[in-house]
């Protein structure tokens, strides 16, 4: 029989209940990295994002990259430090796809609110900066989604601040991360894997980059970009 949608989520929710998400392997194994909680509930992004999706998506995908975070540096914490950026900056290879991959998703996550409490639009210097950079906030949702959607497969579209004060949105495959480039600072950063929309909205990518207007947060961005300016960067 073929399994409902709402069976699937059911199970899913109690796979859940019994299992900690910042546990890691055995007992006895220290933990390095830990997963940062999310700041709403599984179905409160819905219907933009399924709680089926969030729980996938932060229960499973993050949390095995936090894991193989662990699994690889346990020996090693000398030469990379237990800070998830330091891990990123000083990585290559394995350790580095996987530390990457936390870090983004840890960023992205905490980039949205409820539909019903996000605030819609930048304000303040953000607003001033997009306007500045593509004449209107339209224009810079319509930019934003072309680099997203010219990503070839698995990847992250970001928004940067520049050193020079100048925004840029960067396109990056797979588990892209900008914190190695000294001259930015980033402020927005969106999944493009297929596990971040495809039971939801199978492979229309450009309709679920479309949707999470909906619930992004700018005032959490706009409080990056403001410590960005605050720090001289």
């Amino acid at each position: 029989m073929k399994m409902t949608r709402l069976l699937r989520k059911m199970l899913l929710l109690l796979f859940l209940g019994g299992t900690s998400v910042l546990s890691y392997g055995q007992q006895n194994e220290m933990i390095i990295i830990t997963q940062q909680p999310l700041p709403y509930g599984y179905n409160e992004l819905e219907p933009i994002i399924s709680a089926e999706t969030l729980i996938l998506h932060y229960g499973k995908h993050l949390k095995s990259y936090i894991d193989n975070v662990n699994k690889i540096i346990k020996d090693d914490t000398e030469k990379y430090g237990t800070n998830l950026e330091s891990i990123v900056k000083n990585s290559t290879g394995k350790l580095y796809n996987n530390a990457a991959q936390a870090w983004n998703h840890n960023f992205y996550f905490d980039t949205f609110s409820p539909k019903d409490k996000a605030q819609h639009k930048p304000s303040g210097n953000l607003a001033e900066a997009i306007d500045h950079q593509w004449g209107n906030f339209d224009r810079f949702k319509k930019s934003f989604a072309q680099v997203a959607n010219d990503i070839f497969g698995s990847g992250w579209v970001w928004l940067v601040k520049k050193n020079n004060g100048s925004l840029e949105i960067l396109g990056e495959s797979n588990a892209g991360n900008i914190l190695k480039d000294e001259d930015v600072t980033p402020l927005l950063g969106i999944d493009v894997w297929e596990h971040a929309y495809y039971i939801d909205y199978q492979n229309r990518r450009a309709e679920h980059i479309n949707a999470l207007w909906d619930i992004i947060d700018w005032k959490k961005v706009e409080e990056r970009y403001n410590a960005a300016l605050n720090n001289g960067k």
